[in-house]
């Protein structure tokens, strides 16, 4: 073996996502809720899982949030406009990560 290369273990799942978070994260509690208007109106309630300053992910039942949709939310911390970054469909429950829209001024 090459000593001057070094292996390192690949990351999947959470932990590669993990790495990609640019702000501490902080355990989410209590409900949050999105609203959207295109193509109709919609709202989705859900439980907040962890919060940041710009982000938030949660767990809800829509699996139509898809990645680059805005919309408006509302948690026990913040209330806005945010993206959608991800959504994970899974036989339990289906996540969506946010990042918090900022207005221009």
């Amino acid at each position: 073996m090459n000593p001057a290369i070094t292996l390192k273990p690949a990351k999947f799942g959470a932990e590669q996502r993990a790495d990609q978070r640019q702000e501490p994260r902080r355990p989410g509690k209590g409900n949050v809720v999105v609203r959207w208007s295109n193509p109709r109106a919609q709202q989705v309630e859900g439980r907040l899982m962890d919060v940041s300053d710009n982000s938030f992910r949660m767990s809800h039942e829509c699996s139509s949030l898809t990645a680059g949709q805005f919309v408006e939310f509302a948690h026990f911390e913040s209330k806005g406009r945010a993206q959608v970054v991800w959504t994970r469909i899974n036989a339990r429950a289906v996540e969506s990560g946010f990042v918090v829209a900022k207005y221009d001024s």
